[in-house]
């Protein structure tokens, strides 16, 4: 008998064929492959970066005109006087603004002076700009997210109050949202890491430490671009708040274990007690760079991979890049919250390590 030879598998394996060749051809097509992947670069770092201004989308016109769709901010200088003005009058860091007869350009997210309307930001041979820069207190897009977390957490902490004021402690409404994140935080971060005895002081700070970190970083996988903790200053200060709390914290215990370590030999005492002290410094600067890095990380491959659509520009690399990227913004959600616990439980580590009475016979 002969056998039938089917052709299901030769047509399937001549389209995967043709389609590989469309995509190569397409891939020839058109702009560039290198000035797309500058372009793509480019806006990575336009959206890692902060801003004067709030942008929500931009578009060219038929005209050829690049239209921005957002808000200004307020920009506030200290250049021999106060001037405030609206972020407004750089149009998007493309021009001179002009105040009070100052002249200021925007040059990679910062502020400096330049003598005319038409002058430009001089650098060096490094690509470092020699102006002079006012002192900056302006409200940037960071700066804005900040107030608007803490007026979302004002919000939700005073409705949970409230409510358990007029139930007689029974929660509704936004206190049944709360109240199992708030007892995950005292049960299973704050009690076992802290002690019974003093792990009450340290739950507001924990609580907010918590909220903010996570809700921030909520906020930086909208496609808006506000990105608070990729800002290593931003988790800089977090880091030094838990550095602070836990040095002002630590018991005569903890300075023991750390200057003249019991039931060591002194010599080792010697060698060990600049150690420990370093250690003091290094166990929140730990905290900033593993925060900052994981969530700038995190941004960084997701943009690369919706940028890989533009590279590609063809149905089978877009829709590869597309399937991926939605995937990787879901694990994202969870990195969210994950780093958000990741630095609750190393803070309140902390506090532990300040606040335990030690016993020098075991």
């Amino acid at each position: 008998m002969r056998r039938k030879i089917s052709l299901k598998p030769i047509t399937l394996l001549l389209l995967l064929i043709t389609f590989v060749s469309y995509a190569k051809e397409e891939g020839t097509q058109g702009e560039p492959k290198n000035d797309r992947a500058a372009f793509v670069k480019e806006y990575i770092q336009h959206h890692l970066k902060d801003s004067y201004d709030f942008g929500l989308y931009s578009y060219t016109s038929d005209e050829g005109e690049h239209k921005h769709i957002g808000f200004p901010l307020p920009v506030i200088l200290w250049d021999n006087g106060l001037k405030v003005f609206s972020s407004s009058k750089f149009h998007h860091g493309e021009e001179v603004a002009e105040v009070g007869g100052n002249y200021y350009k925007v040059h990679h997210s910062k502020i400096y002076k330049v003598d005319g309307p038409n002058e430009q930001i001089i650098e060096d041979e490094h690509h470092h700009a020699t102006n002079e820069k006012p002192l900056d207190f302006s409200i940037t897009k960071n700066v804005s997210l900040i107030i608007l977390v803490f007026g979302i957490m004002f919000f939700m902490f005073s409705r949970m109050a409230k409510s358990y004021t007029k139930n007689n402690g029974m929660p509704k409404g936004m206190g049944r949202f709360l109240e199992p994140i708030v007892l995950y935080v005292r049960d299973e971060i704050a009690r076992p890491n802290i002690g019974e005895k003093h792990y009450k002081r340290y739950m507001s700070y924990l609580l907010t430490v918590f909220f903010f970190v996570w809700i921030v970083n909520l906020f930086g996988l909208t496609p808006i671009g506000m990105n608070v903790t990729n800002n290593i200053a931003v988790t800089l200060c977090l880091a030094l708040i838990t550095y602070l709390i836990t040095t002002f914290s630590g018991n005569k215990n903890y300075w023991k274990h750390i200057f003249w370590m019991p039931g060591v030999p002194v010599p080792m005492k010697i060698i060990l007690a600049p150690i420990e002290l370093l250690g003091t410094i290094i166990k929140p600067f730990a905290l900033m760079i593993r925060l900052y890095a994981n969530i700038t990380a995190g941004h960084v491959v997701l943009m690369s991979i919706v940028g890989m659509i533009f590279l590609f520009q063809n149905w089978i690399g877009s829709s590869l890049s597309f399937l991926l990227a939605f995937v990787l913004a879901i694990l994202e959600l969870l990195v969210a919250a994950l780093q958000a616990y990741i630095f609750t439980v190393l803070s309140a580590l902390y506090f532990g390590m300040a606040v335990e009475e030690h016993d020098d016979h075991h």
